[in-house]
């Protein structure tokens, strides 16, 4: 079998040459000799291939003795809730986010919504795949179709008071993915008003793939925002898992800052010390805050399986990327596109204030240069050059290896690290309240990237 699919936190491929029914078939099946469960449920997204896929999966599953659950149509996070809700042994995400249509892949989990990544399973089952499974063929396993959406939004609405919140109006981008259909659930128990843009979940992307880091898309919500006289803009993956904010003025505010606005959100409400878990890429903004509000922070290596690992062994109430994932304790330390919103929403009713003001301080006094994606031939090199370049610099205070490498100086920092599945570097930069060092060096190292990985 291909394994070219399998990456370090996921399984996604090309339709069906590198991903195809046979494959989500053993897949399903080493999942299941994994885990040993005895039943495991399932839910995909709107892409024209989930359903053949998730066919030949309960098939697949049910032959060998193992019952399924279908829980329809849904976002990623549907099956990180009923893995827990159910009290069901594994689950299965039919899903290639923000990918191009023709993608497709899955995203597993254990029971509670334990991820399985590289380093927690997904070896295993490529290694179970290769070696034959211990699955028992002589019982017949059964599917069945569960519905489980309004316990679903009954769990994000413990998380805000919706009597509380102002008649806000918001903008929102679905990109005809799956955000649209819950979204409409939600809006029925709230008071909020909203103007949707590319609502209707549609496997074709007739609007582009819905990745909202698109220039493109960030120009439409943007403008929509302005034209509408909104109070927020907020744009969605396609299966959700990811959000993304405008402030009143259309300006795109980066994760790293929301990560900020909802940890101190959690730890200005708690009465005893929480940690708060975050990624290496961009730190400083999050950390001042965490030590601001007494919490304690904890570093992680980005990617979700291993954010919600540490936030588990760590019983983190909250964490956060600069991509757009927010993951919660009281979601099985799982990430999800609908619960930061409607906090963010319950802030700005609680503050009587704009998104633009709540997160102004923290762009000021921690200006960062967001994901800047270069293509290099030679990552290995690349990485090895910019290491030695800085490391005689007077003012560098420290290195670290957490993802990739992180060089820490007196006003600035900067974290580089190989993206999982692409021949690109991945650079972001920040400085302590100094712009003009913050494009300087964001020149420097481009510019240095650029020369060595030619």
């Amino acid at each position: 079998m291909d394994f070219s699919s399998f990456k370090s936190y996921d399984i996604r491929g090309i339709y069906p040459s590198t991903f195809n029914e046979t494959m989500a078939g053993s897949i399903a099946r080493a999942l299941a000799s994994l885990t040993k469960a005895k039943c495991i449920v399932i839910g995909g997204d709107i892409r024209n291939s989930t359903e053949s896929i998730k066919k030949a999966i309960i098939e697949s599953l049910n032959s060998y003795g193992v019952n399924t659950i279908d829980i329809g149509l849904c976002g990623s996070e549907l099956v990180y809730f009923a893995s827990s809700y159910l009290d069901i042994d594994a689950g299965i995400m039919i899903t290639a986010s923000h990918n191009p249509r023709e993608y497709n892949g899955l995203k597993l989990v254990r029971k509670n919504a334990v991820p399985i990544g590289v380093d927690s399973g997904l070896l295993e089952i490529k290694e179970i795949i290769t070696h034959g499974d211990q699955l028992d063929a002589e019982t017949q396993g059964s599917n069945s179709h569960i519905n489980i959406n309004q316990a679903y939004v009954e769990r994000l609405l413990s998380f805000i008071k919706p009597d509380a919140l102002a008649p806000l109006k918001i903008v929102t981008n679905a990109g005809n993915g799956c955000a649209g259909f819950f979204l409409d659930l939600i809006e029925n128990e709230l008071s909020l008003s909203f103007i949707k843009i590319h609502h209707e979940p549609d496997g074709d992307f007739p609007n582009d793939v819905p990745n909202p880091m698109l220039v493109a898309q960030r120009k439409l919500i943007s403008e929509a925002v302005i034209n509408n006289k909104a109070d927020l803009g907020i744009a969605w993956d396609g299966d959700f898992d990811r959000c993304f904010f405008y402030d009143e003025k259309g300006n795109f505010i980066d994760g790293y800052y929301i990560v900020g606005l909802l940890s101190e959100y959690f730890l200005s409400q708690s009465n005893k010390t929480e940690v708060i878990v975050y990624d290496s890429r961009v730190v400083w903004n999050t950390e001042e805050i965490i030590q601001k509000y007494n919490g304690k922070p904890v570093m992680s290596k980005s990617g979700h399986s291993f954010i919600k690992n540490t936030m588990k062994a760590n019983d983190a109430i909250f964490g956060g990327e600069m991509s757009g994932h927010y993951y919660f304790r009281d979601f099985f330390y799982a990430d999800t596109g609908m619960v930061p919103w409607l906090i963010i929403c319950q802030i700005l009713s609680q503050t009587n204030k704009n998104l633009s003001e709540l997160v102004s301080t923290q762009i000021d006094n921690f200006p960062s240069s967001g994901e800047i994606n270069i293509k290099v031939t030679d990552i290995k090199k690349t990485l090895l050059g910019i290491e030695k370049n800085y490391t005689g610099a007077v003012d560098l205070s420290e290195i670290t290896y957490i993802d990739g490498i992180t060089m820490e100086f007196t006003a600035w920092r900067f974290n580089l690290r190989a993206s999982n599945t692409e021949p690109l570097i991945r650079l972001n930069i920040e400085t302590k309240n100094d712009r003009k060092l913050l494009m300087d060096k964001t020149k420097e190292i481009t510019k240095l990237i650029t020369s060595l990985g030619s």
